[in-house]
């Protein structure tokens, strides 16, 4: 049965809400004419406070956890009942769009507010959460709300300073919260039966396949690497062209070896950041710095493309004779969702007459911090143009509509899902 009214009409109620309240969220932001919401601060204690509301509004008890996560449950008729975890985040990067994982979360809100509605309970409970820093755009590290949660908080965390030097600790102080407790969030040993996250695709395909929702069948695993390149400085008019050592010229050809690689590898490889010095205009570049972001689906995969980019690196820099080294930042497994809640978001698609198409999630998502905790299943919702990250970042209301049906069949149908499993 469809809950929600047809995308096709303009009386779409809950598809409609949802945008609304994605547009009100929107205005909570540190940036004028922009969107910024970052980890504890007062946008972010004013947007838990909103969502709250909401979250009660839908017949749910609303709590903030100790890492400043906000929270909502939805009671099933057994106290003891397993849990069934719905939830995204809420904060942002700068300048950002509306729906990045904002979405997600006011949709289970909108899903269950029906639920609510119709008196329907479940035989296991169904929270909602809203993390507080899936983006890590004020510290630095990623997934501090969710890792909380999943049991994986890092004590050195409780250093990492923002770019006024104040610590995470003391920002969580005076967020109201007590740095200590945050090992309190953590729940990964109650019984969760499986968690579940809704969010825009933050690329091409689902515009490319004319659809409006997607099975997310993994997460990409991700290795980032600052390169480094050392040569000689020199004077940009004396030095002639072959007796020169010029880091930045290796630099390039780097850059040039990574995406011939990638492509050849089937793999997704940027270079976001560069940095010369000296940095003049007339001296030639005695070293440089890059960054290497690297992703795939699958790992064996992403770490045979990674050999030959520094294999392909290192013999270009011995024949220019610059001293190259590489240093790995960041190394994240992919994380595939489970089969069986593959299988639940394919037929409750399918439920709505849309074609089922599945996918890799080449970003990163809060459901990635749950691989060793509970089974994972994600649902993407087509977003205008592949754009996010970027004030361009949209979603149509029909797309919305098709969300929020298929979100409500899979909470109807998880239970038989689960049985079969």
């Amino acid at each position: 049965m469809k809950i929600f009214s047809s995308g096709k009409d303009s009386s779409s109620p809950g598809a409609a809400r949802v945008m609304e309240r994605c547009d009100q969220l929107a205005t909570i932001s540190s940036m004028s004419g922009g969107i910024c919401r970052t980890y504890l601060t007062d946008e972010h204690k004013r947007c838990n406070e909103v969502v709250s509301n909401w979250i009660d509004e839908a017949g749910m008890t609303s709590w903030v956890d100790e890492a400043g996560n906000c929270w909502g449950r939805y009671q099933a008729n057994n106290d003891s009942a397993e849990i069934v975890v719905l939830g995204s985040h809420l904060d942002t990067v700068p300048n950002a769009g509306k729906y990045d994982g904002i979405l997600g979360v006011l949709s289970a809100i909108e899903v269950i507010d029906q639920f609510h509605r119709d008196n329907v309970r479940f035989p296991f409970n169904i929270e909602i959460v809203g993390f507080a820093d899936e983006e890590g755009t004020r510290f630095g590290a990623t997934l501090l709300g969710s890792r909380a949660v999943a049991g994986t908080w890092n004590r050195h965390w409780f250093d990492l300073q923002d770019a006024n030097g104040i610590s995470l600790a003391s920002a969580m102080e005076s967020f109201g919260l007590h740095p200590e407790k945050v090992y309190d969030a953590d729940r990964s040993a109650e019984k969760l039966l499986a968690y579940l996250e809704l969010h825009i695709e933050q690329g091409p395909v689902l515009v490319k396949q004319d659809v409006p929702v997607g099975i997310v069948t993994s997460i990409a695993g991700a290795r980032r690497f600052v390169l480094t390149f050392n040569g000689m400085a020199g004077h940009a008019g004396t030095v002639p062209m072959d007796h020169r050592r010029d880091a930045g010229v290796a630099a390039a050809i780097a850059i040039q070896q990574i995406e011939k690689v990638a492509r050849r590898s089937s793999v997704l490889a940027t270079v976001g950041k560069i940095k010369f010095s000296p940095s003049s205009i007339n001296v030639i570049p005695g070293s440089c710095e890059i960054s290497l972001d690297i992703r795939s689906g699958f790992d064996a995969n992403r770490d045979r493309a990674v050999t030959k980019i520094l294999e392909k690196i290192q013999e270009a820099c011995d024949e220019r004779d610059i001293h190259f080294t590489p240093k790995e930042i960041h190394s994240a497994p992919a994380v595939v969702c489970a089969s069986w809640l593959q299988r639940l978001t394919e037929y409750s698609i399918m439920e709505q007459d849309v074609t089922a198409v599945s996918l890799i999630s080449g970003a990163g998502h809060d459901a990635m911090a749950f691989d060793s905790v509970t089974d994972i299943g994600m649902l993407f919702v087509r977003c205008g143009a592949g754009i996010s990250h970027h004030p361009d970042e949209s979603v149509t209301l029909e797309d919305v509509d098709a969300g929020l049906h298929v979100f409500h069949q899979m909470l109807v149908n998880l239970e038989a899902y689960r049985i079969c499993n």
